[in-house]
């Protein structure tokens, strides 16, 4: 299995790789993958483990979802898996082996993805990204299937007003660093919105 799991991994690094700059789609990926059910998986991997900065709609206002990009072949620092087997089992343990979101049970045939049994992986509640920890409190037992659509969402949102005085609180450096971000994300509307100035 983690064979399988590798190859399809340096797959998607090489395809990524030689197609910097070009939008890639989730088909187009999975048959790169050689069909695996867990191509998304391996995406992750990429961008958490080693680092390759992969960006999805998430990112980009000109994404779509189901569309991938990387512009740039230089992975940045990765986090390591730091998870230990005694925490993993642990946090399964406690919640009694059943996926946190959607109540599939590890094993049984999962009731959104029929054909496909339920496998639980260990997933943060506050992403890592976003300052979350390696602690049991942090971590919940969680499906491949909710796993996919999960990557980097925390459970409650900040509104409007709570957002812009956390900006407001951050020091210069990191507010161009979000003003970067939101031009990186939002291209297009950022052309408009200063040719409107």
């Amino acid at each position: 299995m983690a064979k399988i799991k590798d190859g399809a991994r340096a797959k998607l690094r090489a395809h990524f790789l030689s197609n910097l700059n070009r939008v890639i789609d989730s088909g187009e990926l999975r048959e790169v993958a050689g069909g695996i059910s867990e191509w998304a998986r391996r995406v992750r991997e990429l961008r958490t483990e080693e680092g390759f900065q992969i960006l999805t709609h998430n990112d980009r206002s000109d994404l779509k979802p189901g569309e991938y990009l990387l512009e740039n072949p230089k992975p940045q620092p990765a986090f390591e898996r730091s998870i230990s087997k005694e925490t993993r089992a642990y946090v399964l343990d406690r919640n009694g082996f059943t996926c946190q979101m959607c109540g599939a049970v590890a094993g049984e045939p999962h009731p959104y993805d029929l054909g496909r049994k339920t496998r639980l992986h260990i997933g943060h509640i506050i992403d890592k990204s976003m300052g979350g920890t390696d602690d049991p409190s942090n971590l919940r037992a969680i499906c491949s299937v909710c796993n996919e659509g999960a990557s980097n969402i925390t459970l409650t949102r900040p509104d409007l007003q709570k957002l812009l005085i956390q900006v407001r609180r951050a020091t210069s450096i990191d507010q161009l660093e979000v003003l970067k971000w939101l031009i990186r994300k939002f291209p297009k509307q950022s052309k408009d919105f200063t040719e409107d100035l």
